[in-house]
């Protein structure tokens, strides 16, 4: 770890209990871990303080919800301070009475909010209702500077569409991050299953080999019931994982509870853009109808 071009990041893959106390306080223990073994970039999944409540439409879950600052980001702030790290973190943000959005926050290593990012795309989904209780993101895609680079920290759903990682790209960042919370329905059938795992780390990766960056993506591990009994609940499917600017797998976590370690070389991206030039190459005169909803010729 003396190659001053190599980040070492690393990404906790935790289950989560109805305890926020109990979930924040190992999530600090991971935390720790993870700074004793030189990781300088540690970033956490979605909306990791509480059970991933969209599974319902319930009023009482907008309790959840903390304002920025507040108590979560004084904690994390702490935490990253006390660490020196650089910490990723996704939290329910209360923005005003009735307005809430799913917001991730970038720690300094001393511990000062270097940036957030408020989820733009918003899913409603069964079992992943969230339109309900996030207002779309209004900042836009910004990459977040921070002593380890500029972070184009993104969340979950925003992570199957290009545009985001592209605008991220075209601003300079040097990494992509997704936080997620993602997994499969007990009826899927295992051929069902693997399509999703498939695909989803698939795009990722695509985003990698189109901006020539490495992506780091976040998942968060356990089953968690659906209060409602409508479904058999979530399994969320881990497999958070570390890719190249080449889309190559540096590192994948499994199904269970992990601190997945990954060294990423920093000069890499620059190296694949000289033999992969897409972002020079880029046809921008004819790309204006990408702001159209649907392009159809008969209207």
């Amino acid at each position: 770890m003396n190659d001053k071009n190599i980040l070492r990041v690393a990404l906790i893959q935790q289950n989560i209990t109805n305890d926020k106390e109990a979930n924040r306080n190992k999530l600090a223990s991971c935390i720790r871990k993870a700074a004793k073994r030189n990781a300088q970039l540690i970033v956490l999944q979605e909306l990791h303080d509480t059970p991933y409540f969209c599974q319902t439409e319930n009023t009482n879950n907008f309790d959840l919800a903390e304002t920025i600052p507040g108590s979560a980001t004084d904690f994390y702030s702490s935490v990253a301070k006390e660490c020196q790290i650089v910490l990723v973190t996704s939290l329910f943000e209360k923005r005003a009475t009735g307005l809430y959005h799913n917001t991730a926050v970038v720690f300094e290593k001393d511990g000062t909010i270097a940036g957030k990012y408020r989820k733009m795309h918003i899913p409603d989904d069964p079992a992943y209702y969230e339109k309900f209780y996030f207002t779309p993101g209004d900042l836009g895609f910004h990459p977040v500077v921070t002593s380890v680079g500029k972070l184009g920290v993104q969340v979950c759903w925003d992570q199957w569409y290009p545009e985001g990682a592209r605008l991220m790209a075209l601003q300079g960042a040097d990494l992509l991050i997704y936080p997620t919370a993602i997994g499969w329905e007990e009826t899927d059938t295992e051929e069902e299953k693997g399509r999703q795992l498939t695909a989803w780390q698939t795009v990722q990766r695509g985003h990698a080999v189109a901006n020539g960056l490495p992506v780091i993506a976040v998942n968060r591990s356990g089953h968690e019931e659906d209060p409602s009994k409508q479904t058999n609940g979530i399994q969320f499917w881990g497999h958070s994982f570390v890719c190249g600017p080449q889309g190559e797998m540096i590192a994948e976590a499994g199904t269970k509870e992990e601190i997945l370690f990954a060294d990423i070389d920093m000069k890499r991206s620059e190296n694949v853009r000289r033999w992969w030039p897409f972002l020079r190459d880029r046809r921008i005169d004819a790309f204006g109808e990408l702001t159209q909803r649907f392009i159809d010729e008969t209207e």
